[in-house]
């Protein structure tokens, strides 16, 4: 790993054509939101006067875009088997409201429920269980990873729902569920 280099001019004293160096830096290895951008600029020691009106320019030139970055990030999170519940608290600590985080979610066109089996296969390889302890090991995991209740029981399959007397009714006469 490198070490990075010590700035040549004193970073409160930094012009704009140095701020817009280090933020192109920064965007060149992936795109950042607008107030995620801001923080980094800001944690080098920019002045936050300067910082804004380089981000303001930057988006002005698309060069920073906060819907690019969003539909980056929930495919990004998506493939690593996240689902919308933790990439909504995620987008919100990067300081996306929640109607541009619900808009790109719903953009996104990922089928949440096929996420959700592919995650719990990943994790618990074979068929899901049918005792209560492991289907619940299983849910909690799941939840953890931010997929909502009826995307558990999709990725649990029937009789995820220990309470539930449709699961019941939908086994048939001979098949034998566990209480």
């Amino acid at each position: 790993m490198r070490r990075p280099r010590k700035p040549e001019v004193d970073a409160a004293e930094a012009d704009e054509r140095t701020v817009r160096t280090a933020a192109l830096a920064l965007l060149a290895g992936r795109d950042f939101a607008r107030r995620e951008l801001v923080h980094r600029l800001t944690g080098r020691g920019f002045p936050p006067a300067t910082v804004d009106a380089v981000v303001e320019r930057l988006a002005a030139e698309r060069l920073q875009d906060d819907t690019r970055f969003l539909g980056q990030f929930v495919a990004r999170q998506a493939g690593r088997g996240h689902g919308p519940a933790r990439i909504r608290l995620e987008l919100r600590e990067r300081g996306i409201a929640d109607p541009e985080t619900d808009t790109a979610l719903a953009e996104s066109g990922i089928d949440w429920p096929e996420l959700a089996r592919r995650a719990r296969q990943r994790r618990f390889t074979g068929p899901p269980p049918r005792e209560f302890r492991a289907r619940a090991k299983q849910a909690r995991f799941l939840q953890y990873r931010g997929f909502s209740a009826d995307q558990i029981r999709a990725a649990l399959g029937p009789g995820s729902d220990p309470t539930s007397d449709l699961d019941r009714d939908a086994a048939g006469p001979d098949d034998e569920l566990e209480p």
